[in-house]
């Protein structure tokens, strides 16, 4: 066995050897603190790669779900509008109806009269307030009109839900009020009529609404299916690396001891020129 002052080759193995433990080390300590086992392109460019292309299309999901969640409130804002008209309207049918009753006294018609008119009135003013972000989609005033994305795919179709138009199709075409028992009875058919376009519209809103919410319900499905296969390619395995962390830890320990007794080799040396 040789000594040397110039060439500590023990010394020189334990740093490579504590260099290449220290290294290992702060790359458990990063996973550990990121919860990544690929962080950066530098770790696996493949899987780096892959997972921020499924990251933008989670992005893109997430702008699908939020237009499609916005269409429905515009729709659902509107059935609840239809089904409170549809509901004025039998009321009106109702007030026709008594009115039409030729053994009423005038006091009584002038009062159906009143009522039925109140009510045209506050249809009209549901129509006006269905409005949800500014799209109404039973007023032809606003034209509203409903398109929203279905999937990232730009070339897909858009989700439609074309403006019920409430005011040609029920307030105008209930037309005025009545002032005589024959007018009132010629009234009675008039709602029936109007329920009909009504129950066209209700039965629309429902269909888009049924549409939407099964679309909503694949985006989500289809955006966590991606997410748990991101954290399949770059999410580290904490157990593992606990274990791992306690075990470099302890070889770093020793290392340092190595190293430690490799640079107390040389003064071994001094002795021989005693």
């Amino acid at each position: 066995m040789s000594f040397s002052v110039n060439t500590n080759v023990g010394a020189m193995t334990a740093l490579q050897s504590l260099s290449a433990t220290g290294k290992s080390l702060a790359t458990t300590q990063t996973r550990i603190t990121t919860g990544l086992a690929v962080s950066s392109t530098k770790d696996d460019s493949a899987s780096y790669t892959i997972a921020q292309g499924l990251r933008g299309d989670v992005g893109s999901l997430k702008a699908v779900s939020s237009s499609l969640s916005r269409a429905k409130s515009v729709v659902d804002v509107a059935t609840a509008g239809a089904e409170q008209i549809s509901d004025l309207v039998n009321q009106m049918k109702a007030k026709a109806t008594t009115a039409s009753d030729t053994g009423l006294d005038a006091a009584s018609l002038s009062a159906n009269a009143k009522d039925f008119t109140a009510l045209k009135d506050q249809i009209s003013t549901v129509i006006a307030s269905s409005s949800f972000n500014g799209t109404n989609l039973l007023s032809s005033t606003s034209a509203g009109t409903v398109k929203a994305l279905q999937s990232t795919d730009t070339t897909a179709a858009t989700l439609d839900v074309a403006n019920q138009d409430f005011e040609t199709g029920v307030t105008t075409a209930i037309g005025s009020t009545f002032t005589t028992a024959a007018g009132a009875k010629t009234m009675v058919d008039t709602p029936s009529t109007v329920s009909d376009t009504i129950n066209a519209s209700l039965s629309t809103l429902g269909s888009a609404s049924r549409k939407i919410d099964s679309q909503m319900t694949f985006v989500s499905k289809l955006s966590d299916t991606i997410t748990t296969g991101i954290g399949n390619l770059v999410d580290a395995d904490l157990a593992k690396e606990s274990a791992n962390l306690q075990a470099l830890q302890v070889k770093q320990q020793l290392g340092v001891q190595a190293l430690s007794i490799a640079n107390q080799a040389p003064q071994a040396i001094t002795s021989l020129f005693r």
